[in-house]
């Protein structure tokens, strides 16, 4: 099945920006792993109070930086994290939101990260079937923070949702490789 679309806001910004089709298909399948993670997560916590437009907004722009720095989009760098949120400021972005361009590589230490920094952040890694276990471990202790659950209990149930969260990477990476980049 095909990933959902971007929000329409998060289409007009790469549009305005000359994103590549490879970035705006990789901010397509992060936005789809997103909605899908804060689904699972509120199921296991039905009481959370998470700001879920502003984690699929972070989503569907948190490497727009990359258009700045072209040569990460297909190697290591992670200047675009710096310049990211500028960059979306500029665009009328409100800094709340264009904070996730900087986020979310958890650079700095997950530790530092709210609960929808860290779905983003997750949404980044899992995607592609990567595991991430700073920023699972933050979640799970903010989500027992935010909730009064049990720690162990918040542990499990972000491992849970990040293992089926993973399923199905390889069809993800070959549908953005059919992109040019």
């Amino acid at each position: 099945m095909p990933p959902r679309p971007l929000p329409d806001v998060a289409r007009l910004l790469c549009e305005a920006l000359a994103a590549p089709p490879r970035l705006v298909a990789h901010l397509t399948l992060v936005h789809d792993a997103a909605f899908h993670l804060v689904g699972a997560v509120r199921d296991h916590f039905p009481g959370l109070d998470v700001d879920r437009n502003a984690v699929l907004f972070g989503a569907a722009t948190h490497d727009l930086g990359k258009v700045l720095h072209p040569g990460e989009l297909s190697g290591p760098g992670s200047r675009h994290e710096e310049d990211g949120p500028p960059l979306l400021e500029r665009h009328g972005v409100p800094a709340d939101l264009a904070r996730f361009a900087g986020t979310h590589g958890a650079r700095g230490g997950a530790d530092r990260l709210d609960v929808e920094d860290l779905l983003v952040a997750l949404a980044d890694s899992t995607w592609r079937g990567r595991r991430n276990e700073e920023v699972e471990a933050r979640l799970a202790e903010r989500l027992a923070e935010r909730t009064g659950a049990d720690p162990w209990a918040a542990f499990l149930a972000v491992d849970t949702v990040v293992e089926r969260a993973c399923v199905g990477a390889e069809g993800r990476l070959a549908w953005q490789a059919a992109f040019p980049g």
